[in-house]
């Protein structure tokens, strides 16, 4: 009997999870750009960034890919740079 519910499935999921997150950035962006018809990169698309870029970097280590790995871990970096700054102007305000 094939079971479902196997490690390399479970890391399947992860991986199409991951990805979820990220795409839901660029149709929340698109999304908000429309309501105000002009191109705009709202806060929550870097909240999905990162939370997808963090899901997608574990599995590319699961994946043992050095080049997402790379793709990923750099792009986390950057998230968390906006998010930053995005949290540092809140506080000023």
């Amino acid at each position: 009997m094939n079971n479902l519910f196997t490690l390399s499935n479970l890391w399947l999921l992860i991986g199409f999870f991951g990805q979820l997150l990220f795409s839901m950035r660029f149709i929340l962006q698109w999304l908000a750009s429309e309501k105000i018809k002009r191109s705009i990169v709202p806060n929550v698309f870097w909240y999905f960034s990162l939370a997808g870029g963090i899901v997608l970097f574990l599995y590319a280590i699961h994946r043992r890919d050095p080049v997402f790995i790379f793709g990923q871990g750099a792009g986390i970096f950057i998230y968390l740079r906006n998010i930053y700054f995005i949290l540092r102007n809140n506080k000023q305000t």
